[in-house]
C-alpha cells in the first residue's frame, strides 16, 4: 500500500464495497485462485501482465475505452447487436469481459484454458451478416484480431495514464508479445506483438472503420449505463469519459467527438488520476493477490516491474 497506506484506509471500505457491487465475485462455478500452489498459470508472477492487469482504474477505463473503438468496426458490431442483448444488459457484457480478462490473466492453468474454450464454443455459434450484407463471424481470425487490439491498445494505455508504474516501450512490447497469446489461442492471427506492430496493424484497418448508426445507438447505450451502485451517474460519468480520455486522436475524430466532450475527458482523466491511489489502496486481496500467494510469491512484488523487464 505504501508509506502513506495508512493515510488511505479510511476510503477503503466503500470503495472496495463499489467495486464488489459493480463486478460481484461469481457464487456458481467459480474459480479457485488459490489452488493447485504453485501453478503459475498462463503468464504467472515474472510477467508485466499481472502486474499490468492489476490496477483496476486503468483497466475498467481501458475497457471502456476498448468498446469506444469497437463500435467502429461494422462486423465486431453486428456480432454484438445481433447476439448480445447490449440495451438491455450492457453491465452484464462489462462483467463477462472482466470475468475473462481476469480468468486468463490469473487462473491456474486448466481453468484459463477452460475459459478460452467456453468462449471459442460461444464464437461457433455467432455469424450473420452486417449492416451493408458483409457475412461476419466471432471465431473470423481477422474479427478476433481486431478485438483482441481493441482491448489490448486500450488496456495498455489505461495504464499509462492512470497506472501507478512508468510504462517504457520495452515494457509496451512484453505487454503485448505476453499478451497475444490469449488471442493467438482464441483463433486470431497476425497479432501485434510490440507496439510498432500495433500502429501499423492499427494504420492497416483504419480505412474499414466506420461510426454509423448502430455505433451511435451503441454508445447512447453506454452513456446511460446504470451501475448498481451509490452516485451511480457520477461514478459512470467519470470512468466513462477517463476510458474517453485515452482515445487516440484518429478515434475521436471518427467518432465526431465535440471540444466540450474532450474537454470532459480532460477533466474525469485528472479526477480518475486522483482517485487511483485510493482504489489500489483498497483493493489488496483481489485475485491478484490470491494468485500470487498461490505461486508463493509476495503480492508486493506486483508493485515494480520484473527484473527483465
Amino acid at each position: 500500500m505504501g508509506a502513506f497506506g495508512h493515510l488511505l484506509r479510511p476510503a477503503s471500505a466503500p470503495i472496495r464495497r463499489w467495486v464488489l457491487t459493480a463486478f460481484p465475485r461469481p457464487q456458481t462455478g467459480a474459480i479457485d485462485y488459490d489452488h493447485p500452489p504453485g501453478d503459475p498459470g498462463l503468464f504467472g508472477p515474472s510477467s508485466v501482465t499481472w502486474r499490468m492487469h492489476a490496477d483496476f482504474c486503468g483497466m475498467l477505463a481501458g475497457g471502456l475505452c476498448a468498446l469506444y473503438l469497437q463500435t467502429l468496426h461494422p462486423r465486431a458490431l453486428a456480432g454484438v447487436w445481433d447476439h448480445s442483448n447490449f440495451r438491455g444488459d450492457l453491465v452484464g457484457r462489462l462483467r463477462r469481459t472482466t470475468a475473462f480478462v481476469g480468468a486468463t490473466t490469473y487462473a491456474p492453468t486448466a481453468a484459463a484454458h477452460d475459459m478460452i474454450e467456453r468462449v471459442r464454443a460461444i464464437h461457433r455459434h455467432v455469424r450473420g451478416v452486417d449492416e451493408a450484407g458483409v457475412p461476419y463471424a466471432a471465431d473470423d481470425p481477422d474479427l478476433l484480431t481486431w478485438v483482441h487490439v481493441s482491448e489490448m491498445s486500450s488496456f495498455l494505455a489505461g495504464f499509462r495514464t492512470y497506472g501507478p508504474l512508468e510504462v517504457t516501450d520495452r515494457i509496451a512490447d512484453t505487454y503485448l508479445d505476453e499478451t497475444r497469446r490469449i488471442a493467438e489461442a482464441l483463433g486470431a492471427r497476425d497479432v501485434p506483438g510490440s507496439v510498432a506492430a500495433l500502429d501499423a496493424y492499427i494504420e492497416g484497418i483504419r480505412p474499414s472503420l466506420v461510426f454509423g448508426e448502430r455505433s451511435r445507438t451503441v454508445l447512447d447505450v453506454l452513456a446511460r449505463l446504470d451501475l448498481p451502485v451509490p452516485l451511480a451517474g457520477l461514478s459512470r460519468d467519470v470512468f466513462l469519459h477517463a476510458g474517453a480520455a485515452l482515445l487516440p486522436d484518429w478515434a475521436n475524430q471518427l467518432l465526431g467527438r465535440t471540444d466540450g466532450d474532450l474537454r470532459k475527458a480532460r477533466l474525469a482523466a485528472i479526477a480518475l488520476r486522483g482517485m487511483a491511489p485510493l482504489f489500489r489502496a483498497a483493493l489488496t486481496e483481489g485475485v491478484a493477490s490470491r494468485s500470487c500467494r498461490r505461486v508463493g510469491v509476495d503480492p508486493g512484488l506486483l508493485s515494480h516491474w520484473p527484473p527483465h523487464a
